[in-house]
């Protein structure tokens, strides 16, 4: 599923990130790779999810979010 998708105090980790370049170097330089557990905490429509991971409190818009497939555990 899309990370969209996750509801709040969902758990699991990133299955696979895609975008360009510029996008990847962004996104995997705070953190998001594929593998990698994580939180969700808070998903409201037409606003930023947040996301919990490698001890760190994320917020994504929500097309960069649309980019993030997930696993939930």
């Amino acid at each position: 599923m899309k990370l969209t998708q996750s509801k709040a105090n969902t758990q699991g980790k990133i299955i696979s990130v895609s975008g360009d370049d510029h996008f990847m170097n962004r996104i995997t330089s705070i953190g998001i790779t594929e593998g990698t557990p994580f939180q969700t905490v808070r998903n409201d429509r037409k606003m930023p999810v947040l996301i919990y991971l490698r001890e760190t409190l994320i917020s994504l818009n929500r097309a960069d979010a649309e980019r993030i497939e997930v696993e939930a555990v």
